[in-house]
Order: C-alpha cells, then structure tokens, then sequence
C-alpha cells in the first residue's frame, strides 16, 4: 500500500502561534496554575485532553474564570460583547486569536461603521462565525451554503458587504462572489478573509483524492476546517474516511486500497498524524 500524506496536513500558522502563548504563559505560571481559556483553544479533543491534564481548563463563559486568573482567548476569537465582560471580571487576558480571523474581525468592523449591511458565508453556530457577526452590529445575514442566499431577495437599495468565515470553501466563495458582482443591481464589497492556507489544504487535499482509492482526513469532529476537508474530497468523488485518531480506522475495509491518501485539519497535532500514518503503512 501507497500512503500520500498531505505537505499541508496538520497546525496552521493561527493554531500554532495560539498554542506556543499558552506554553508560555503555562510555563511563567508554573504548570497551567490559574490560567483558564474562554471556550476550546483550538477544535481538537485531544489536544484539549493532554491541556486538561496539565491543568489548563476551558471556561464556558467570562464568569466561570476566577478572578485574578489568567484567560486566553482561543485562536477563532470570542465576540465583543464577551470580551467586554471578561474585562469587568479583573482576569489578565492573553489573546491568541489567529491573526486572520482578528483581520476578519476588523475589515468587518470597518464596513459595518459605513452602513453596509453584512452578508456572512459560514456556519452560524461555529464560534467563529459568532465573534465575526458581533463586529458587525445588528445588521447581518448568515448563510451556510449559497442555496441559502436569494440574491433576488436582497434590496438593492442597501450597500452590503460580503464575508466569509476564514475556514470555509474557497471556490464556493468566489463563484458567490462573481454572481454577486456581476449584478448590477447590486452594490457589494466583498472581503477576502478566507484564510490563504486554508486554500492551499484544500487545493491539495482535492488534487490528491483525484489520484487515490480513499482518502483518510484526521482532525477532531468539531473542527469546521477538518469537515470542509471531506467536503472537498468528496466533491471529487473519492471516497473519504474522517477519523480523530488512529484507533478510529477501519483498516479491514482499507486493505483492498493500493493508493491511499492523507491529509489533516489545521488543529490537528502532527504526531497524532504520524500514528494515522504508521497504521495505514502497517496494513
């Protein structure tokens, strides 16, 4: 068997520069000693099990931090309403919101503050997605596939601007975006925030299903990104298999592929890649 692993599988920059300040400030606090982050750090069970175990937990909400604590902002952000209550609770707050999404967050800011009313691609109840709509006043639509959206439904009146969660489909977006644009009815900015490495993970996750028997994407089942990646596979007609771990593999029904490839949401970590790996090699 033939195992093609991703170049691109695995942490993205915002993971990884959101998990090195958690070390470092684990390791100025003395082993996660009062430090708390507001909601998961980053989508994936497992790392958040090894934080756990060190003494990191995850708060729910600004009032489950003790005072005095040390808080961080995990990497897709919270919205400001709930920034602002985690201030009143006198906790030091350390933000690892990923510098893409902060950009989103600000572009959005910008566009709202001029009137325009904001059309937002991605998943509702995704954190992310709620942080986004939160810079953008009352003012907002969010739709999680195009189908949802009716531009004839739209008032050509009202300036918009249109959005995208950082983790969603590139090509989606862009045909979205042409249609729109190419309305003349309509007066649309539109925002890139599409995150370029989420591009590339996919763009390369697509070109090899193309050329495998199945491909395997390891991540954690919450993470938006890790279930666009099957999305994406599928979308060129190879079958997929999601997994978290390698313990999750259904290496019998594997055994009749000769080619399979690999690849890995942004928060999953690289040696849980390595095992997925060394299983599928072991078959």
């Amino acid at each position: 068997m033939e195992v093609i692993r991703a170049e691109t599988a695995g942490f993205c920059m915002g993971v990884d520069m959101a998990l090195n300040k958690l070390n470092r400030l684990m390791q100025e606090n003395g082993e996660g000693r009062d430090v708390r982050t507001l909601g998961p750090i980053i989508h994936n069970p497992q790392v958040l099990a090894r934080y756990e175990k060190q003494g990191v937990f995850t708060a729910d909400t600004p009032e489950d931090v003790p005072r005095g604590a040390h808080c961080v902002i995990r990497a897709h952000g919270i919205p400001r309403h709930v920034e602002d209550r985690l201030r009143k609770r006198g906790v030091t707050i350390l933000d690892a919101t990923c510098p893409r999404v902060k950009k989103a967050q600000t572009l959005i800011a910008k566009h709202s503050d001029q009137g325009r009313t904001l059309l937002l691609y991605g998943e509702a109840e995704h954190p992310e997605v709620k942080g986004l709509l939160s810079y953008a006043g009352d003012d907002a639509i969010v739709f999680g596939s195009p189908e949802e959206l009716d531009p004839e439904h739209l008032d050509p009146s009202r300036p918009y601007v249109l959005a995208a969660q950082t983790t969603q489909d590139r090509e989606i977006f862009d045909e979205l975006m042409n249609a729109m644009q190419a309305d003349p009815n309509l007066d649309v900015v539109v925002l890139q925030t599409i995150c370029d490495a989420t591009k590339l993970r996919q763009e390369e996750a697509m070109h090899i299903a193309m050329d495998v028997d199945c491909m395997v994407v390891v991540g954690g089942r919450i993470s938006g990104n890790t279930r666009r990646l099957v999305q994406v596979c599928e979308a060129k007609g190879a079958r997929c298999v999601h997994v978290e771990t390698p313990e999750e593999l259904p290496l019998e029904e594997l055994r009749t592929c000769a080619r399979i490839g690999l690849t890995a949401g942004a928060s999953t970590p690289g040696d849980i890649i390595d095992a997925v790996e060394a299983a599928l090699l072991s078959i």
